[in-house]
């Protein structure tokens, strides 16, 4: 029995060297920028509470848009992977084209939502139930940080576009080196622009939008000056701006099978500022400690993800190639190997719940929370392990209407009705409220596992030349 385990679940020595030399660059970059995130966090955090909520609210929108554009390069970057396992340049040529066509469009539509909308969409998430003060207090931080990140819209976009393109042909050290680079400009900028220190103004919540917006274009400009300065390992990027043109049904073959990938990715990540919103119905202390525990997971959660993002890459290379049976070989192991690696992680944030929020300048009551929902997210991240593996694991076959069945359907059909019948018609406390939300992650997990085991995603989109 263990033999037969070993076989299937299990990879040699080969196996795991490709997989650590694609996915650490790759989770070093994501660990990178979330460590610059958490310590932007913790540097708001010891201006007030308040402002922390501010900011913490407009990272909700911010998120969407940023998900958004995952979503939106997704599509175009199925066909990539495979393309690359095709050796065909022009095919990759074609698809990064689509990729800043299509980020171009979602910029432009962020930024003028987050202009317009900036507060009505913030007074959703600040409770009546709070002090005029601190409401006041909340909404003006808010606003003053959403100005600025507007600006950081435009870097993002784009070099996600170039940075997923490198990632789709196994060039992952380039992203990580290019999130290095800023990594020490955005802490320096953050530590100064914040406090008035170093000879900069003391800018607040301001200062650290600022930093922010720097970092981002130092990031995306490394990856991009990178792709045009290296042609013998990027031949697609030589004649990308000539034209724009993409054949036809290329195109009508990226959108079939993207605009589900871009749609689901919008919706829910909309859904998760919806599932947000009903737990600030508790008030703007649940914001601040959702805030506190959502940067340490998020820190240790970047193993996990790009670990889901490696098996789009692997599998969706073989299945461009046309290695169905070892696809689904490597697909095996490579989700065993996702989900062991997280019960680690989980472990090793356990002990953290209860000394992390002490950092944070800001009441007990908060703190305590906090300690709690670190303990409750670690104790999911096994489960979101799992059913992001078997996302991609969707997604690479190009099964994008399953992939947007499992996200999109699961989080409105399911845990946005339970969140806000809890929010809205009971008194339910916050403990009990966000354990049993967190935890209908259990019934996404077992739709996954039968979605993959049906073998319906082992196929080669690439076969014929589009």
């Amino acid at each position: 029995m263990y033999t037969k385990f070993r076989e299937k679940y299990l990879g040699d020595k080969a196996f795991y060297k490709r997989v650590l030399i694609t996915v650490i660059p790759m989770i070093l970059q994501n660990l990178v920028t979330n460590f610059v995130s958490m310590m932007d966090n913790i540097m708001v955090g010891q201006v007030g509470t308040e402002q922390m909520s501010g900011v913490s609210i407009v990272n909700q929108f911010i998120f969407v848009f940023n998900i958004t554009v995952f979503g939106a390069v997704a599509g175009p970057g199925i066909f990539g992977a495979q393309f690359f396992g095709k050796r065909d340049a022009e095919g990759q040529r074609y698809t990064v084209r689509f990729k800043l066509m299509i980020c171009t469009a979602i910029i432009v539509i962020g930024a003028l939502v987050f202009s317009l909308l900036d507060e009505p969409l913030i007074r959703l998430f600040i409770s009546e139930d709070d002090s005029p003060e601190k409401m006041a207090l909340t909404m003006q931080s808010a606003k003053a940080y959403m100005k600025i990140m507007i600006i950081g819209l435009i870097p993002f976009g784009y070099g996600q576009a170039y940075s997923s393109t490198l990632r789709e042909c196994s060039i992952t050290t380039i992203p990580m080196i290019s999130s290095l680079s800023a990594v020490g400009v955005n802490l320096v900028l953050d530590y100064g622009l914040i406090f008035g220190k170093l000879g900069m103004p003391e800018m607040g919540v301001r200062g650290a939008a600022v930093a922010t917006v720097i970092a981002k274009l130092i990031e995306a400009g490394v990856v991009i000056f990178w792709t045009h300065t290296h042609n013998d390992r990027n031949p697609y990027a030589v004649g990308l701006f000539k034209s724009f043109t993409i054949p036809r049904k290329l195109l009508k073959d990226i959108i079939i099978k993207g605009s589900p990938l871009l749609v689901n990715e919008f919706l829910w990540a909309a859904g998760m500022a919806v599932v947000a919103q009903c737990y600030s119905e508790r008030g703007l202390d649940v914001v601040a400690a959702r805030n506190i525990s959502g940067t340490i997971t998020n820190l240790f959660g970047s193993v996990y993800i790009q670990l889901g993002c490696c098996i789009g890459i692997i599998v969706g290379a073989e299945l461009g190639a046309n290695k169905l049976d070892e696809a689904r070989r490597t697909d095996d192991k490579l989700r065993f190997f996702s989900i062991a690696a997280t019960l680690l992680l989980a472990a090793a944030v356990i002990p953290l719940a209860p000394l992390f929020p002490k950092i944070y300048k800001t009441e007990d009551s908060i703190r305590s929370l906090a300690s709690y929902m670190i303990i409750i997210q670690a104790l999911t991240m096994p489960l979101w392990s799992y059913t992001n593996a078997c996302y991609f694991t969707l997604r690479s076959g190009g099964k994008t209407i399953l992939t947007f069945l499992f996200d999109f359907v699961f989080t409105w059909a399911l845990v946005i009705p339970i969140s806000f019948i809890i929010a809205h018609f009971t008194k339910m406390d916050i403990h009990p409220m966000f354990a049993i939300i967190s935890f209908t992650e259990i019934i996404k997990v077992v739709i996954g596992y039968f979605m993959v085991r049906s073998d319906i995603w082992i196929n080669n989109i690439v076969n014929e030349k589009s």
